[in-house]
């Protein structure tokens, strides 16, 4: 009888417990067996076995995980990192076993069949595979069922360094006393629970075209994997292709010019072998080294994709920060040119109409960039803060804007929208006049001494004030009397039509933006 196309793949999953937290404390120089927990939102999102046997658990907040645990290390959850120390485990995986699919950073999956033949049988498999990571990762263990799903779970059991084996069949006898909360999908989890379905085998009693009308497609798949007919096939990764292009130079390189003259060529194969490939590099990474040991290593980005002379501009930008003039501090022994984020060239092709204006845009930048340096073109983006001037961030073309304060975090007494379409480089001083002539003040209830009539700049020219709205309060720091700061902010308009949005604090009144 043929296999079913929808029949579970005999699956080998790797698992190493806690390797989000291996990875964090080997990044930090943290020994593993400390208490140790990763933050994410204010929550616990993964602890070391130390950590839970102090009652630390994931979910918790983290204060609430630090009353528990008074030695507890916090440090931040970082997928980035976690990836990139885990890959010497998958090159390692690689140079013996084709066809490994990195399910998250901990976790890889093989499929069982050609592994279990090659080693004689799937529990000498696991071991064979989980040995080879004994060096780098030796709390890894092996689970070989039918999927992906009832592997890894095997693999969470079967202990460290150790293989367990579910039958062809026996997948869904196994997950069944599992809770419904392996499945990693909250809303529907929760949903389950509170309908009485707790357990993974109660959810696979369920007939599926219940379950499908009414959880939908995705309720209908979870459903497939808890009854042991986890369709989903291995996909291994294709290992990227390497692209550097590198150059060494004997005797050692003293100018700019000289080093930045010889590597045209370097940058010209660097191009042509990722068009060849029908690739385009928008991010690259430059790696000097100095014969004195010394060097740097930077990342550059592009607007569009890298063209050979733009890479050699960013190759003398680079080397312009480490020299007096046009000459090196140390001679230049080696330079090594990475791509660091590539891109089909289909989407980048030029379009038939309507790009000539952006093309030569781009283009009269970059020549002042080549001209004048990296810093001589800068473009605005928009970050977070209470105040306007600490929002505009100003960035080189080219570079992906780096922002200090997340926009999207709440920014309690910022300004809503909409926003002033001018800001002023420094607030313009005037005065603000009630209808008797007195200076308009607010008091520490936040309550106006009159209603504001007319405005005064420093010149002497002045301005009725027709509408107002304020004042809206800022207080920041109340805590430090030296950092404190307390300002009132107003909208207006003036008689001409003119709207404007005033600040007064310590300091008087000012001028911060102008509506249009």
């Amino acid at each position: 009888m043929h296999r079913s196309d929808h029949s579970p793949t005999r699956t080998l999953v790797l698992w190493v417990p806690d390797w989000p937290v291996l990875a964090a404390a080997q990044a930090h120089g943290v020994p593993a067996d400390a208490p140790i927990a990763l933050r994410y939102r204010g929550m616990v999102h993964a602890c070391s076995s130390a950590a839970r046997a102090e009652g630390v658990r994931r979910g918790l907040r983290i204060r609430e995980a630090q009353a528990r645990c008074t030695s507890l290390q916090v440090f931040d959850h970082d997928p980035a990192l976690e990836a990139r120390l885990f890959e010497p485990a998958i090159t390692r995986l690689e140079a013996s076993t084709p066809g490994v699919q990195v399910l998250r950073p901990g976790v890889c999956a093989i499929r069982a069949r050609g592994v279990s033949r090659y080693y004689g049988g799937e529990q000498a498999a696991g071991l064979a595979l989980a040995g080879q990571l004994a060096e780098l990762v030796p709390t890894a263990s092996a689970g070989v069922a039918d999927g992906p799903f009832a592997a890894e779970h095997a693999a969470r059991q079967a202990g460290a360094g150790r293989v367990l084996v579910i039958p062809p069949g026996d997948s869904a006898e196994f997950l069944a006393p599992l809770p419904v909360s392996v499945l990693g999908v909250p809303e529907l989890t929760g949903l389950l629970q509170r309908l009485g379905i707790r357990t993974i085998g109660a959810f696979a009693d369920l007939d599926a075209l219940d379950v499908a009308e009414r959880f939908g497609a995705e309720g209908l798949r979870l459903h497939g994997i808890a009854s042991g007919s986890d369709g989903r096939r291995v996909q291994p990764r294709v290992p990227p292709e390497e692209f550097e292009t590198t150059i060494a130079f004997e005797p050692a390189v003293e100018r700019i010019d000289q080093a930045a003259f010889a590597f045209r060529e370097p940058a010209e194969r660097f191009i042509a072998q990722l068009t060849a490939a029908r690739l385009v590099c928008t991010a690259l990474r430059i790696e000097l080294e100095t014969d004195d040991g010394g060097g740097s290593e930077r990342e550059w980005l592009h607007p569009r994709t890298f063209s050979p002379a733009e890479v050699v501009d960013r190759l003398r930008w680079q080397l312009q920060g480490g020299s007096t003039g046009s000459g090196l501090l140390s001679g230049l022994v080696h330079v090594r040119v990475t791509p660091v984020s590539v891109d089909s060239i289909g989407n980048h092709e030029r379009a038939l109409f309507g790009d000539v204006s952006d093309e030569r845009v781009h283009h009269a930048l970059s020549r002042v960039q080549s001209m004048l340096g990296h810093e001589a073109v800068l473009t605005a983006t928009i970050g977070g803060g209470r105040h306007l001037s600490e929002r505009a961030v100003l960035v080189p073309w080219g570079e992906r804007a780096t922002v200090p304060r997340n926009p999207a975090q709440p920014w309690p007494g910022s300004l809503p929208d909409p926003q002033p379409s001018l800001v002023f480089p420094s607030p313009l001083p005037v005065a603000v006049f009630d209808e008797r002539g007195g200076e308009v003040s607010v008091d520490a209830r936040g309550a106006l001494s009159a209603p504001p009539h007319r405005l005064t700049t420093t010149t002497g020219g002045t301005r009725r004030i027709e509408s107002w709205a304020g004042p809206w309060p800022l207080e920041e720091r109340w805590w430090d009397a030296a950092a404190a700061r307390r300002e009132y902010r107003f909208q207006l308009v003036d008689s001409t039509g003119a709207a404007w949005l005033l600040v007064l604090d310590q300091h008087g009144w000012q001028i911060e933006a102008r509506y249009d």
